[in-house]
């Protein structure tokens, strides 16, 4: 990938100030740092974009000096409190996709499902999505009255207001019940709680308005890195998609619709699967609807594709281009042998480290040779070379410390398997069968009929390490209960069955110390 520079961004908290941030395709000038004050600072149609980078940089970075440094969230490690590393300990240590063998504070009690309301993990994710969802709500108070008669500016309102939507499908899917802003709620005020099924009525009503707004980007004609329609319309389908778990109330067929205005958005299956997780992916456009960017010299943080590469490597795996294609490995994250075993050996997907010292039980979730580690994202070009590589002062080539592999956060294949699924789920989707063989196709292994639980098993094969296992498991019933156990499910080596109202997590003790206004979820 392309080295870009630093973006200088206004950033808000009761008054501007200006900071520095790095989002590739949201190259601005900087803002002149005399230029302090919130009249001055957000005064041309630039200074909004620099604004808007920052927004996005808080899905990429931890903070805006540095992968570690200044966090924008105060009293969290800047690492672990990452936005998608967040989401990763939420949606796949959870599951039976990936344990950590790490001593880190609570991180095994995601595996033993044993978490508190007062896990700092869950509090550094939830402290994430409502930090961002602030950013949103400030952006766009401050655009919508900014005065500047500016087509892009009206642009930059809409995509704002998709990220900000994006966010609260994390806090509807996770949370459930949560503290509500948006940016017509008074500044210093202690937010209101709003019902699940409220949230899910406000999020259709404003994803409906911004895929029929205008000043939205049609799929494919925005920046690499930046949300249009198709990326609004991939928050209402997981919205519907999930309905039944929102609210009770099945929209299966609503999902299928918005799918099919998917497909004839002008995606199409890549056809190479390993290509679209390595180092340049981000020339995967055919496929991939938005991702998240890292550079690994302007874009760094200990999160994102970061954590997953070096957190997935270590023992004997190998570390040059022949592998993960970084410095060293941490040690940390494998699978259960359930959720291995969900993959025949001629599929394509099958990316997993089983030589090199790995067996595939979990009997001493400390040792990290006790499971069969990921290979899926690697900081490889498809050419075989590796970015940002070093020689040292003998001659021999230094592999990096930080990735330039993106992170797909929508793709195509999530569009045909949502349309398979809501087929069997009852909805009229005549390109269903075609949807489903597909993706099996790419594969490399054979379609024909399936059956919704084929479904479920396909997802898992499909996007490990995508952050999607979690709301799969709840959706079909098999997160919580005995139905489905794995390795460690309930603090066993053998998994037993857990409370079902774990298929929330607790509203954050910090948080309701704060709020008044806010009850915790059921059950803790």
């Amino acid at each position: 990938m392309n080295k870009y520079k630093f973006i200088s961004a206004a950033v808000l908290a009761f008054a501007l100030m200006s900071t520095v941030s790095c989002i590739k395709d949201l190259d601005v000038k900087p803002i002149d740092p005399s230029m302090q004050t919130q009249d001055k600072a957000l005064a041309t149609e630039q200074s909004y974009k620099a604004f808007l980078a920052t927004t996005y940089a808080g899905f990429a970075t931890s903070g805006y000096k540095g992968p570690d440094s200044d966090p924008s969230i105060s009293g969290l490690d800047g690492g672990a409190s990452q936005y998608i590393r967040g989401l990763y300990h939420l949606n796949g240590l959870t599951t039976d996709e990936a344990l950590c063998g790490w001593n880190d504070q609570t991180i095994k009690d995601f595996h033993y499902m044993t978490w508190t309301t007062t896990d700092t993990f869950i509090y550094a994710f939830y402290s994430r999505i409502f930090h961002q969802i602030g950013l949103f709500n400030e952006f766009i108070r401050q655009a919508r009255d900014c005065g500047i008669d500016s087509s892009e500016i009206q642009t930059y309102i809409a995509e704002a207001r998709a990220l900000r939507a994006y966010c609260y499908l994390h806090a509807i899917d996770n949370f459930g019940s949560v503290p509500f802003s948006d940016e017509n709620t008074p500044i210093g005020t202690n937010c209101a709680q709003i019902s699940r099924a409220d949230l899910f009525a406000w999020m259709e009503t404003e994803l409906k308005d911004i895929i029929n707004d205008s000043a939205i980007k049609a799929a494919r004609t925005n920046e690499y890195g930046r949300v249009d329609k198709a990326f609004a319309q991939m928050v209402l389908a997981k919205l519907y998609l999930n309905a039944e778990v929102y609210t009770g109330q099945p929209r299966y067929q609503e999902c299928a619709d918005v799918c099919a205005e998917l497909e004839r958005a002008g995606y199409s299956l890549h056809p190479n699967f390993a290509e679209l997780f390595m180092a340049d992916n981000d020339k995967c456009t055919d496929e991939i609807i938005f991702a998240i960017q890292q550079d690994g010299v302007n874009i760094r943080s200990y999160g994102v594709t970061n954590y997953l590469i070096f957190a997935s490597t270590g023992g004997s795996m190998e570390t040059t281009e022949k592998g993960a294609g970084i410095s060293s490995g941490w040690g940390g994250i494998r699978t259960t042998p359930q959720f291995f075993d969900l993959f025949t050996d001629n599929d394509s997907r099958r990316l997993f480290e089983t030589a090199n010292g790995q067996i595939k039980e979990n009997t001493d979730i400390g040792d990290f040779t006790n499971g069969y580690a990921f290979v899926k994202f690697r900081n490889v070009r498809s050419d075989g070379t590796v970015p940002n590589t070093t020689v040292d002062k003998d001659g021999n080539v230094v592999m990096p410390g930080f990735v330039d592999t993106d992170f797909p956060v929508f793709r195509y294949s999530d569009v045909l398997l949502m349309e398979a699924e809501c087929a069997k789920r009852g909805a009229s989707v005549p390109n269903a069968q075609a949807a489903w063989d597909a993706v099996r196709a790419r594969a490399g292994i054979s379609g024909g009929s399936y059956t919704l639980e084929d479904v479920l098993d396909e997802r898992g094969r499909e996007f490990v390490q995508e952050c999607w296992r979690r709301q799969d498991l709840i959706r079909f019933g098999k997160f919580t209960g005995s139905e489905y156990v794995w390795s460690w499910k309930g603090g066993i080596l053998e998994g037993q069955g857990t409370e079902s109202f774990r298929n929330l997590f607790p509203i954050p003790t910090a948080d309701l110390n704060a709020n008044a206004n806010l009850k915790q979820n059921p059950g803790y």
